[in-house]
């Protein structure tokens, strides 16, 4: 029997189903199940008309010709994610990956505990050119040659009051005002409550009121994270007044560590790439590139000597990717050790907030502030335990195993029969992009190698392992659909047209194709997501740390869907063999490469063991070295 289009519409229309969606959607199943029947894998194409008929449903649009072409292209995705979880017959016991608290958030009224610390000076690690017990290093005539001293360096100087916390504060300000103008990652300077803070740190010093070894450093937050009488911009056009009359958790718990808060750093518009309205943050190591996002201003101003150290975001690689492009240290915590109040929602079971220094200590001392319940955000039920005791070399260490494999020789895309010319000319540009791709990857994987030498060097055996096999980039189109939910009135106001990027990869594009993702195929990819979670804890069974290459995207999909920490430390620069430079640069890739530009290798751990990766960072930093190494700028 063959199903004919038309006769199948004018039976819908007889039972009044001909002014809906419906039709459509039972005429494409109707043609799949036929065409599977006959051994075919593909569905009934989607057409305009689809998408017109979907949009009165759901109550959204009309949308233009233009805005549905782009449409296109993710549609054709989402319903090809719906096949490989379908694929994994969910047995019932599989709930999905998130949780209902019936209670609000503050009456659940979770305890924060501090670590007691009688001398913080004392406690914390010993920097190895320090002079004596406590001693310090010499404070240099010109302030500004302590732009890239390490928190536990500046926080001893200060301390002990051998320089002021207004002193640092001024020449931080003076540093990120000169270099911004290069950069481009400043959104809007505190100067007026920074000066206020950093005096009232001198003050509450000289009385003996030390807090800790973040007291009097300067830092800056990613303009996501509210602040009381400072714009919240979300680097968003459209949103460049909005504020709010509340700090984020985070805010507060700097604020009683007394951390100086000196400016909200850029972020690309609504937390996608390196690019906001007012312009591109650039990677101070090239500054031809863009710096990478979304936590773009953050990475930039750390890597540039702009500030002690930043705070940043990821949902889904917005703290690894800068971190790689721009040669920091970044901590993307396990989901639910840090509250998110007072942040931007993106996607409320992915949304991770962390901090981005210059190594693993200094990590060390800034989650130590800000983890921990708050009685607001549901997802945070842990504490942080600091500071670690621990032997690292008791530590069991895998690496994943094919991150590190020399990638297969590109299979170029042959031509298409009766090939146009601008087809043949995306063909060829594809094909050489696919291998000069190849090309960077090769060079890169010798820095990641080493890094596996260097570890084994530091007297560990390394345990070859691989991830989960399952459909990650599948199951993570739930993240789109809750960024959908998070922006609704955006899309259906229009307002979207104000947003900067407009391409068919870019926020508003993306959240209009998101309203046609069935909430089905949503809770199921949650329910495919509690496999992720299961057997990427089954994997850490067996080792504590987990090496695998920055660059890898499964490993990247993986553990922000399973919720599992990642430490991204710098790994190397690039040398002037190196091949050039990706020609085409979305602000998301962090592998485009070009000389003289930093590689880093990525640490993984179990959950809630942000510790102890964190001491393993420490080990390989002072190791290599490679956390020290600063851009040739201002």
């Amino acid at each position: 029997m063959t199903l004919d289009r038309r006769n199948f519409f004018v039976a819908c229309s007889k039972v009044g189903a001909g002014a809906t969606l419906l039709p459509g959607i039972l005429y494409a199943m109707a043609a799949q199940a036929q065409e599977a029947a006959a051994g075919a894998k593909t569905s009934a194409p989607i057409t305009d008309e689809m998408i017109d008929e979907a949009a009165k449903l759901a109550g959204v649009g009309p949308f233009s010709a233009e805005q549905k072409k782009q449409m296109h292209g993710i549609l054709k995705f989402q319903r090809f994610a719906y096949d490989p979880i379908r694929e994994l017959k969910l047995p019932n016991s599989v709930a999905p990956a998130y949780v209902f608290h019936p209670l609000p958030a503050e009456t659940l009224k979770p305890k924060r505990e501090e670590c007691e610390i009688i001398d913080p000076l004392a406690t914390v690690i010993i920097v190895t050119d320090d002079v004596g017990g406590y001693g310090h290093r010499p404070i240099p005539s010109n302030i500004e040659e302590m732009a890239y001293w390490s928190l536990l360096e500046l926080g001893k100087a200060i301390g002990y009051a051998k320089v002021s916390s207004l002193d640092l504060t001024i020449m931080y300000i003076a540093r990120l005002k000169r270099l911004d103008s290069k950069l481009h990652c400043i959104i809007t300077l505190t100067e007026e409550r920074a000066l206020r803070q950093a005096k009232e740190a001198d003050e509450a010093i000289k009385r003996g009121e030390y807090k800790g070894p973040l007291h009097g450093i300067p830092w800056a937050a990613k303009d996501l994270l509210a602040v009381k009488g400072y714009p919240t911009t979300w680097g968003a056009g459209g949103f460049e007044k909005q504020s709010f009359d509340v700090d984020a958790t985070v805010v507060e718990r700097l604020d009683a560590a007394g951390a100086v808060l000196i400016a909200k750093l850029s972020l690309g518009a609504l937390a996608m790439g390196d690019k906001w309205f007012g312009g591109r943050t650039r990677n101070p190591w090239n500054l031809d590139q863009g710096s990478s996002g979304s936590s773009a201003g953050s990475a930039s101003a750390v890597a540039a000597g702009c500030v002690g150290f930043a705070i940043g975001s990821e949902t889904l690689g917005s703290i690894s990717s800068p971190s790689t492009r721009c040669g920091v240290t970044g901590l993307r915590p396990t989901f639910g050790l840090v509250p998110r109040t007072g942040a931007m929602a993106l996607s409320w079971t992915m949304d991770k907030l962390g901090p981005i220094a210059r190594s693993a200590a200094d990590c060390d001392l800034i989650i130590h502030a800000i983890a921990g319940p708050d009685g607001k955000d549901t997802s945070v039920a842990r504490e942080f335990i600091w500071p670690m005791q621990m032997d690292v070399k008791s530590l069991r260490v895998g690496y994943h195993k094919s991150a590190f494999d020399v990638p297969p020789p590109v299979k170029e895309e042959p031509a298409a029969p009766n090939e146009t010319d601008e087809q043949k000319k995306k063909r060829e540009t594809a094909n050489r992009a696919a291998y000069e791709a190849r090309v960077r990857r090769v060079y890169d994987l010798k820095f990641e190698k080493a890094a596996l030498e260097a570890i084994k060097k530091m007297g560990h055996e390394l345990v070859p392992l691989e991830l989960p096999k399952l459909p990650y980039d599948a199951i993570a189109q739930l993240l789109t659909a809750e960024a959908a939910s998070a922006f609704d009135e955006l899309t259906r106001s229009g307002r979207d047209a104000l947003l900067t990027e407009q391409s068919s990869d870019d926020w508003p594009n993306v959240f209009r194709a998101a309203r046609f993702y069935p909430a089905i195929e949503y809770i199921q990819a949650s329910r495919a997501r509690t496999l992720v979670v299961e057997q990427m804890r089954a994997l850490f069974a067996n080792v504590d740390i987990l090496v695998t290459s920055s660059y890898n995207g499964a490993q990247l999909t993986a553990t922000n869907l399973s919720g599992h920490p990642a430490l991204i430390v710098p790994n190397g620069l690039r040398g002037s063999d190196a091949p050039a430079a990706a020609s085409f640069d979305d602000g998301n890739s962090d592998d485009i490469g070009g000389p003289g530009t930093p590689v880093s290798i990525t640490f993984l751990a179990a959950h809630y063991n942000d510790a102890v990766l964190l001491e393993f960072g420490r080990a390989y930093q002072e190791a290599t070295g490679f956390h020290k190494l600063h851009p040739p700028i201002g």
